[in-house]
């Protein structure tokens, strides 16, 4: 057990290392939000493969083909209420995060911040936006 442990810790680096790799400034905020968020579970293009899938019960969706399974749109508010934590998630069991609460943690515990319920809900907001807007150019044609 606590090799596999020290194993997904490892495969965790090596994702946050890739995500960081990259200058923030040649890539928009989803961009920036998919490699730091997702891409450890999701794979960077999105398929599903990402560096720690082996340590996770259910595989992770195909994100790429969120637009062609709902018939040719993108399942905007769906996305919206899986990554806010609001929707009720079967296919992930309880390996998705919560990122809505992740979000809120980090304004939470920032030290230097004194930010207002709404301020607060404005930086999940933008940062789930993002992540969504990013998510919509990686579709499948």
């Amino acid at each position: 057990m606590e090799k596999k442990f020290m194993q997904w810790i490892a495969l965790l680096s090596v994702g946050v290392g890739m995500a960081g790799a990259a200058s923030a400034a040649d890539m928009s905020l989803g961009e920036f939000e998919y490699n730091n968020s997702c891409a450890q579970c999701h794979g960077p293009d999105a398929k599903g493969q990402g560096p720690v899938t082996a340590f996770l019960r259910n595989l992770p969706p195909d994100l790429t083909m969120l637009q062609k399974n709902n018939d040719g749109v993108f399942p905007f508010a769906n996305v919206y209420a899986v990554i806010d934590g609001s929707a009720q998630v079967d296919v992930h069991g309880r390996d998705m995060p919560l990122w809505g609460n992740r979000y809120r943690q980090r304004v939470e515990n920032d030290p230097e911040g004194d930010f207002s319920p709404d301020d607060t809900e404005v930086y999940v907001r933008t940062r789930i936006l993002a992540l969504i807007d990013y998510l919509a150019t990686m579709q499948a044609k």
